[in-house]
């Protein structure tokens, strides 16, 4: 799933390549995908691209005061393409394609974006509207994990009952951290992702906030002014525990090991994070019976 920093680096590389370029015609393929009718999606057609931005997971192209909002979900993705086919996707088709948007560029191109989604379980969401509030995910966002104050994070540690990882990716308590980069932040904290969040130390709590800052900065860095297409091969290339389960750990050479639970995996390191003790990994366990 594209996590802040994918998500940061697709909003600056729309304001590089978007921003300026007018707004042609707008394909859906996927009308699952489009959560809004009013105003529609055709009413974005003869706009000017006046900026991009990014609420949490979400992410946003201004198109002169009227948005275009999506949520990559877990295996949603955009791709620029220089010279995208002129004839319209057929909806309901077989392809990853959801929605394309043509452009107009001052330059006499004809680029558009695509927004696709891999897999059968389609999660991507797609949202027109005239203020970005009106988008109830982002309504509902806690402070943004880069620009919340220690003070602030200490608070809403603090204010919520259970496992810090529940607590990093609950995106009504801070917005923009997913499965992978809770993974890296707690490894770089050398904190276990069962630890409570009431009983962490105030040492904790401000070793697990630089973790979240310097993992965050770091990725944010390594993928802003990176091609969209090039996004998800420069995340995996900087992750050091996360989906790297049976792998040596590069802190201690311990192997990595992985919690299963429901859809989800989470992946982290015993003898950094909790002092040996081996998590018990519920679908394993419910498999051995």
């Amino acid at each position: 799933m594209p996590e802040l920093p994918e998500v940061e680096a697709l909003a600056q590389f729309l304001r590089e390549h978007a921003v300026g370029a007018v707004v042609g015609r707008v394909d859906v393929a996927a009308l699952s995908a489009v959560k809004t009718f009013d105003p529609p999606v055709t009413s974005l057609s003869g706009r000017d691209v006046t900026g991009a931005a990014r609420w949490g997971k979400f992410l946003g192209l201004d198109c002169s005061g009227r948005w275009l909002i999506t949520h990559l979900s877990r295996a949603g993705w955009l791709r620029w393409v220089d010279e995208p086919s002129p004839n319209p996707p057929r909806p309901g088709g077989k392809s990853p394609l959801a929605l394309r948007v043509h452009f107009f560029t001052p330059e006499g191109a004809t680029p558009a974006i695509d927004l696709t989604e891999a897999g059968t379980k389609k999660r991507l969401a797609v949202y027109v509207v005239d203020d970005p509030a009106q988008v109830p995910g982002i309504a509902r966002l806690g402070p943004d994990a880069l620009a919340v104050s220690e003070p602030q994070f200490d608070e809403i540690l603090r204010g919520a009952s259970g496992r810090v990882k529940t607590v990093l990716v609950d995106q009504t308590l801070l917005a923009g951290i997913g499965n992978a980069y809770s993974d890296e932040i707690l490894h770089t904290a050398m904190l276990s992702p069962f630890a409570n969040t009431k009983t962490l130390p105030a040492q904790k709590v401000a070793e697990l906030y630089a973790a979240m800052r310097t993992v965050l900065t770091d990725a944010v860095a390594r993928s802003v002014g990176q091609d969209a297409a090039r996004l998800k091969g420069e995340k995996r290339s900087g992750l050091r525990v996360h989906a790297r389960t049976g792998q040596p750990c590069p802190v201690c050479g311990d192997t990595v090991r992985e919690v299963s639970y429901a859809e989800r995996s989470f992946q982290y390191c015993a003898t950094c994070q909790t002092g040996g003790k081996v998590l018990a990994d519920r679908r394993m366990s419910r498999l051995l019976k």
